[in-house]
């Protein structure tokens, strides 16, 4: 089974992501890891750490002559803002942070273990092993793209273009957005909350192209794909809602308008909208898989939130770690990363293959092609 690991702390010498159940010949790209690193970084409204770091993966096992050989693949991004030994201690807990529920889970007084790891710079590993899955993927005609599509309350068009255009179009934008009007309000908004101190969230939209239909299972609950990809999309820092397809917006319609009608097509079956999101029943249905995911605020703020020293018990302001006034951008690549792997997870249990070339053929002859 498909399956990744992440290990490595905030400050200390990298991130490490361990990806198992990769077949046989994959031709890995550190180019196409690395440009996945850089959007990570980037991105209008991040810290002057992001200025420090030049993330890049380090191939540590696993491939061979430029391809994978079936053996656990391991990844290193290596942190020059290292050194978490000299770093000082984290008495007074940060609201919205792991740091109060991690203090009290352990019997602690300083935070800082547990900010270390909780600390969204753990998902550049999650970037890493999305990027492989993204690169088979590939192999078998599926594109995943992510992008913003709103910041505060400023929220961009609805924009419906193929894959490569929509990369294009995000990729132009320092907030990865497509809505270049929505754009310039939405700096202007990150903008106000600096000189506030204060910070933004948003929502990031995530497009599975050429997704084959049945992926997944309508068998048992863990086994729907709907559900596997909320749960990764959930489990990604400062994510506190996703939606697929229609999402929210299907209660408030009648049945309707919310079902997508099956219509005979001159190659086969088609559909005359795709509110279900490319899931139904839980299983692939052959449409675009689309995704949204809500992002809170960063809780890190110049104008410090009310907290209180564990080590005294006075009241006091809330520790202060440098961070970013929004980290919308950054959460879109994240959550394209993870979506992509739970993808590529789905479709080799459904084509189970031991060589890229055999998982090549199996999708090829579902889909007719062989």
């Amino acid at each position: 089974m498909l399956n990744y690991r992440t290990a490595g702390e905030s400050h200390g010498p990298g991130i490490v992501a361990l990806v198992e159940g990769l077949p046989l010949g994959l031709r890995v790209d550190l180019e196409f890891i690395n440009r996945a690193l850089r959007r990570r970084q980037g991105g209008y409204g991040r810290s002057e750490r992001q200025k420090i770091e030049a993330d890049a993966a380090e191939v540590l096992s696993g491939v061979y002559r430029g391809e994978t050989i079936a053996s656990p693949v391991t990844l290193l991004i290596r942190n020059r803002d290292a050194g978490i030994e000299t770093k000082p201690p984290v008495e007074v807990p940060r609201p919205g942070h792991a740091d109060l529920a991690g203090m009290l889970k352990y019997g602690l007084k300083d935070a800082r273990a547990i900010l270390e790891r909780s600390s969204a710079r753990e998902t550049a590993g999650r970037v890493a092993a999305g990027a492989l899955a993204q690169l088979l993927l590939r192999e078998v005609g599926v594109s995943v793209v992510g992008f913003v599509s709103a910041v505060g309350g400023v929220e961009a068009e609805q924009i419906e273009v193929p894959a490569a255009e929509l990369a294009a179009r995000r990729d132009r934008s320092e907030l990865y957005m497509l809505d270049p009007k929505a754009e310039a309000a939405a700096k202007i908004a990150i903008d106000r909350a600096k000189t506030e101190g204060d910070s933004l969230g948003g929502i990031v939209e995530v497009r599975a192209f050429g997704v084959p239909a049945g992926l997944g299972s309508h068998v048992q609950w863990d086994a729907r794909l709907d559900g596997r990809l909320a749960g990764a999309v959930m489990a990604v820092q400062a994510i506190k809602g996703v939606e697929i397809g229609l999402g929210f917006a299907a209660a408030r319609r009648p049945g309707s308008l919310v079902h997508d009608e099956i219509l005979p097509g001159t190659k086969g079956l088609t559909r005359g909208s795709n509110n279900a999101g490319g899931i139904e029943g839980g299983i692939s249905n052959g449409q675009t898989v689309v995704l949204r995911a809500a992002m809170k605020p960063i809780p890190t703020l110049r104008k410090p939130l009310r907290s209180v020293n564990l080590r005294t018990a006075e009241a006091t302001a809330a520790s202060y770690e440098r961070s970013d006034v929004t980290a919308v951008p950054a959460a879109s690549v994240v959550v394209e990363a993870v979506v992509a792997f739970e993808i590529a997870r789905a479709l080799l249990e459904k084509f189970p293959a031991d060589t890229v070339t055999e998982l090549r053929a199996a999708c090829g002859r579902s889909r007719g092609q062989g």
